[in-house]
């Protein structure tokens, strides 16, 4: 149960994280700066869009700008830069991942060790008291019961951070995009 327990714990922690990361990015979005960034892009003017976008909070906007910075190779820079930014939201996820998976491992192991000194019993010469027989196998079950309520708790918070991350992923195509039909269109 003791490993049930810290698995708990780090995967709450883990999603707490990944939740005040989430609050704090959607706070410090600003579609309307990428817009601009695009207007400037669209104008011609590539050195207005990278100084618009530098200091940038948006995730978004610093992707942008980090591309911008090679206009020849938009599409090799903006994967690169797309890549930092959504590291950045994937980080964590596979500590979720793995403690989703070990969880009920860990509670099947305690189950199992519980009906092994259960069944220990059963041997001896303790059959007069089946209470405690039944009462180990109960708790023993017990084990199952956590590692798979540790597993449940924590699939809900991994699939919302892997939307949020897919939210982010879309965010950053559809801005790329944008820009290299803008630039696609005066190279032309």
């Amino acid at each position: 149960m003791w490993p049930i327990l810290v698995a708990s714990i780090v995967a709450l922690t883990v999603a707490l994280e990944r939740v005040l990361f989430l609050l704090r990015e959607s706070s410090r979005r600003n579609p309307s700066q990428v817009r601009d960034i695009v207007v400037l892009v669209d104008r011609g003017d590539i050195p207005a869009a990278i100084k618009l976008g530098a200091n940038s909070t948006d995730f978004v906007a610093r992707a942008l700008v980090e591309a911008l910075k090679y206009p020849k190779a938009f599409p090799e820079a903006m994967l690169a830069a797309a890549s930092v930014e959504l590291r950045r939201f994937s980080r964590g996820l596979g500590v979720l991942d793995t403690l989703i998976t070990l969880s009920p491992l860990l509670g099947l192991l305690g189950t199992v060790t519980g009906m092994i000194g259960s069944f220990g019993m059963l041997g001896g010469a303790e059959l007069g008291a089946p209470s405690a027989i039944t009462g180990g196998i109960a708790e023993a079950l017990l084990a199952t019961a956590f590692g798979l309520g540790v597993a449940i708790t924590a699939l809900l918070p991994f699939n919302y951070l892997n939307s949020c991350e897919e939210k982010a992923r879309l965010a950053l195509q559809d801005a790329a995009t944008q820009i290299e039909l803008v630039l696609n269109n005066q190279q032309q």
